[in-house]
């Protein structure tokens, strides 16, 4: 299987397509590069595609201590120069755009422009009083996510943030059983997250000269906070247009795979052409 040393740490990725413009994926918490299945081949009929398992995900290195978004940011940044992918559209979901928006600050270079999808960068509702109450609830359900992972109990956890967190009450049961195991697999690296102080960090300072377009989508079943939190984000970025995928939630890419791929696709081409 391939997989490439970056910053001490094993990655496994996976690179498609022979398309002249690249396009990286960033998956986002609990997930793997499978979480691209459904749109991966759409993408990679046009385009290169690199997709990537994030260090502590499923098939790459799980390094011991605590990890930190910078660490992701700096693999990013490292794979894309090793594979001479830059500048790249980056395409990326959840904790994934998290990851992407820092990039963005220390590395527009390798850009040609960003695609993402409700970032939980919940630092951007914090001293507005409309706000008060989400951030503490949102902060509860993180905690408690987080305690039944330390306590060892990983499937619950997965099953917990599922249910209260991304995609609603019932949803853990209609997710394919490989799914679920991938949640479970990859739960500790979700209590790293937590614990990390970066985590949910934006500074809009960071994109403010950002000088190529970017693409902010939300789906209008997902969790309220991420309306508000990716108005707040796009309105940073000089270029930016917003779309909403109406009937998607949280995973787009996977719950409405046809409609995701065609307006990524369509937002490069016009900007290529």
């Amino acid at each position: 299987m391939p997989i490439h040393s970056v910053n001490g740490v094993n990655i496994f990725y996976e690179i498609s397509g022979s398309g002249a413009l690249p396009v990286v994926m960033v998956h986002g918490s609990w997930s793997s590069h499978h979480g691209w299945d459904q749109v991966a081949p759409r993408f990679s009929e046009s385009f290169r595609v690199m997709r990537y398992d994030r260090r502590g995900h499923s098939q790459s290195d799980r390094p011991p201590g605590q990890d930190s978004v910078l660490e992701d940011v700096a693999d990013l940044a490292a794979l894309i120069e090793h594979f001479e992918l830059g500048p790249a559209w980056i395409v990326s979901n959840s904790f994934g755009t998290s990851i992407t928006l820092r990039l963005v600050g220390d590395r527009p270079d390798l850009f040609r422009g960003l695609i993402g999808h409700e970032p939980p960068v919940l630092s951007v509702l914090g001293g507005d009083p409309q706000f008060e109450s989400l951030l503490e609830d949102e902060e509860r359900k993180f905690r408690l996510v987080a305690e039944r992972i330390a306590a060892g109990d990983h499937e619950g956890g997965a099953e917990q943030f599922v249910e209260t967190v991304a995609l609603g009450p019932g949803s853990w049961s209609n997710l394919p059983p490989e799914m679920r195991e991938t949640l479970t697999h990859n739960a500790p690296t979700f209590l790293n997250e937590v614990r990390d102080p970066d985590a949910l960090v934006f500074d809009p300072e960071w994109v403010s000269d950002f000088d190529k377009p970017a693409l902010f989508t939300r789906g209008t079943e997902s969790p309220p906070m991420f309306t508000s939190v990716v108005e707040k984000v796009a309105a940073a970025f000089p270029d930016v247009e917003l779309a909403t995928f109406q009937g998607a939630g949280h995973i787009p890419h996977v719950t409405h795979p046809d409609v995701y791929a065609e307006k990524v696709s369509h937002f490069i081409i016009k900007h290529e052409a």
